[in-house]
């Protein structure tokens, strides 16, 4: 099971949250992890030059995302 709590501030977080983590998770051992909300980056100019590129491709030859990721997966082994 996952729980996901977004802040606006961590002054936000409060005892009422904490309990609720306990409550849902109970004695079970579970991790807490933070992170920083980062606001949405730009694209490098490197990476909208590789989109660009995809957009042109040939149809006919075209590979879906699932390919593109099966076709990487099976050459680095993961």
């Amino acid at each position: 099971m996952q729980l996901t709590y977004q802040f606006a501030s961590a002054d936000d977080i409060n005892s009422d949250t904490i309990d609720a983590i306990k409550k849902a998770f109970k004695s079970k051992a579970i991790t807490l992890m933070v992170q920083i909300a980062e606001p949405d980056e730009e694209l490098s100019d490197d990476l909208k030059s590789v989109l660009d590129n995809r957009l042109e491709e040939d149809v006919a030859t075209y590979l879906s995302s699932e390919e593109s990721i099966t076709l990487l997966r099976k050459k680095y082994a993961v």
